[in-house]
């Protein structure tokens, strides 16, 4: 095969190999040209690696940084998270407060009473603002996924497995269930045979 049949073509002697053909002026590369070409494009090479290295170097800190920063905040977000429903149910101390301090004043107790029935109502708005459900159960079927059954009564005037009585509500927080209600449930009461008469 000769030169012209091969298309790379064939390195003049004296050329390196690779090397461009001709310089600026058009004449062909020596190797002393070469080498410093090759140094030059290798001192190129190396500084842009090191850039690249350093940006590398820089992104990741940033990218370090930025993950001590979201736990930072995350940590506080939790922290902090019941700073709205403690500021809500601030006034509702307030107000028990002022019903013992009334209370201490004397009186029938009628104001008392009163007093802690309007904070009870304060509370449970606050609850409600923040996300809080009450389920009262009372007279509903039995529901085992809102309901704790401490006890069954038999009862004839009630259908089998409703509520009878509620000794506690329950909460649900944004439709989870935080604390079931605790109830009584009906049953059916068990058949009694007549005595016998011996």
């Amino acid at each position: 095969m000769t030169a012209a049949d091969d298309p790379k073509g064939s390195d003049p002697p004296g050329r390196v190999p690779g090397a461009s053909p001709n310089t600026d002026d058009g004449r062909p590369e020596t190797p002393a040209e070469a080498v410093e070409r090759l140094k030059r494009e290798l001192a190129d090479k190396t500084a842009e690696a090191a850039r690249n290295w350093d940006l590398y170097v820089r992104e990741r800190a940033d990218t370090e940084n930025f993950k001590k920063r979201m736990q930072r905040e995350k940590a506080d977000a939790l922290r902090f998270a019941n700073e709205g429903l403690v500021r809500d149910l601030l006034p509702v101390i307030d107000n028990l407060e002022r019903a013992v301090d009334h209370a201490d004043l004397g009186g029938n107790g009628q104001p008392l009473i009163e007093g802690v029935r309007l904070v009870l109502q304060n509370a449970l708005e606050v609850l409600k603002r923040h996300g809080v459900g009450r389920i009262d159960a009372t007279g509903a079927p039995f529901d085992p996924s809102r309901h704790e059954a401490v006890v069954q009564v038999p009862d004839r005037r009630r259908e089998p497995n409703h509520v009878v009585e509620q000794y506690e509500p329950g909460y649900t927080l944004h439709d989870r269930l935080i604390r079931p209600a605790k109830v009584s449930v009906s049953s059916k009461p068990s058949v009694e045979r007549p005595p016998d008469d011996d």
